[in-house]
């Protein structure tokens, strides 16, 4: 079965359990019958599922716990809240990083129409990032030299360098109105 048809899968199960219950309940009301769903569509999953930190070859055990791990390939975080902030996302895609799954769906039933709730997220990891980054960095600082092989020395804009270029623009036009 592909990604997409199992988070289709996962998310027709969600659908119907809005359907039926509505938002407003607690976000332990909406795990339960998920979870029931997903036994009556034979859909495999691991609730609750605890996620180690490593760090340096230290196991740390921190707490952190996927609610749903589907078919051991999708994350699927649920809540029921106002609305979904920008930490509830840092928190999925740390746990797509940590659990090295690629899908991940943000589920927030508190919504009058799920679809409105749901946010799916897609994690490429792969180690060579770093590697990738500093070579293009690289790249790029070569590509700033001149053709004699010497540094172009380039100004940082910042706040201040564009009121003094907007300060000469100033001046500019005000000289040729008065020239004219």
């Amino acid at each position: 079965m592909k990604n997409s048809d199992l988070t289709h899968l996962i998310i027709g199960a969600a659908i119907d359990i809005h359907r039926t219950l509505g938002p407003g309940l607690l976000e332990t009301v909406y795990e339960e019958c998920l979870a029931k769903e997903f036994t009556l569509r034979s859909i495999p999953y691991e609730r609750q599922k605890p996620v180690p930190l490593v760090y340096k070859d230290l196991k740390l055990e921190c707490g952190y716990r996927l609610d749903f791990l589907v078919d051991k390939r999708v994350v699927v975080e649920m809540k029921s809240i106002d609305a979904i902030a920008s930490i509830h996302e840092t928190v999925m895609l740390t746990y797509l990083r940590l659990s090295q799954s690629q899908i991940g769906l943000l589920i927030n039933f508190n919504v009058p129409v799920l679809k409105d709730g749901i946010r799916r997220y897609v994690w490429h990891y792969k180690e060579n990032d770093n590697a990738e980054a500093q070579s293009i960095a690289e790249h790029r600082r070569v590509s700033r030299r001149d053709r004699d092989g010497s540094r172009k020395l380039f100004r940082r804009w910042t706040p201040s360098t564009q009121r003094k270029s907007l300060g000469r623009l100033n001046a500019r036009e005000k000289n040729k109105s008065a020239d004219c």
